[in-house]
């Protein structure tokens, strides 16, 4: 599994609970979509996940932006990811960036809105934020290959564990 987070915000642990929690132990690995804020919360996420792929947000500290990219491209299981932030982007530039990386997805975050949708030809995900959700739902993504070799089988999940939104890649 594949578990999909963005916008922590937090200043000294993973404010990780719940199906959330559980998500990021279980997964293979966990991509973080920006906005840990801190070192120590950076280091707490990476200490509950297997591997960790994680990119700079806009409210991130200067020790996490020396730790990692604006940026960066994963493959899962067949599976190839765009992930950035999305506070410099646009929808459109969103699209063109998965297209421009042969994504399957792209994974961004910033405005704690979970959602999925097509953008012009690439998925576009926003897990939305579990830790501090603003006046959406808190959440995050869970993704797995579909059992038939033919994409992944993708949800949207509040910490309590209820699923409220189901896509396939």
């Amino acid at each position: 599994m594949l578990t999909v987070v963005s916008d922590t915000h937090g200043t000294g642990g993973h404010r990780l609970e719940g199906r959330t929690l559980d998500a990021v132990r279980e997964a293979d690995a966990v991509v973080h979509a920006g906005d840990f804020t801190t070192e120590p919360v950076l280091d707490a996420v990476q200490s509950e996940a297997a591997r960790l792929y994680g990119v700079v947000g806009n409210n991130d500290r200067p020790g996490v932006r020396d730790r990692l990219p604006d940026q960066r491209v994963v493959e899962h299981e067949g599976l190839r990811l765009v992930v950035v932030h999305g506070h410099e982007h646009t929808e459109t530039a969103l699209s063109l960036l998965g297209r421009q990386e042969a994504a399957d997805l792209v994974v961004f975050g910033h405005s704690h809105r979970p959602g999925v949708h097509e953008g012009d030809g690439v998925t576009l995900l926003n897990p939305g934020s579990y830790a501090q959700p603003r006046r959406y739902r808190p959440a995050h993504a869970e993704l797995e290959s579909g059992g038939d070799g033919d994409g992944v089988e993708g949800r949207l999940v509040d910490p309590d564990g209820t699923v409220f939104e189901r896509f396939r890649v």
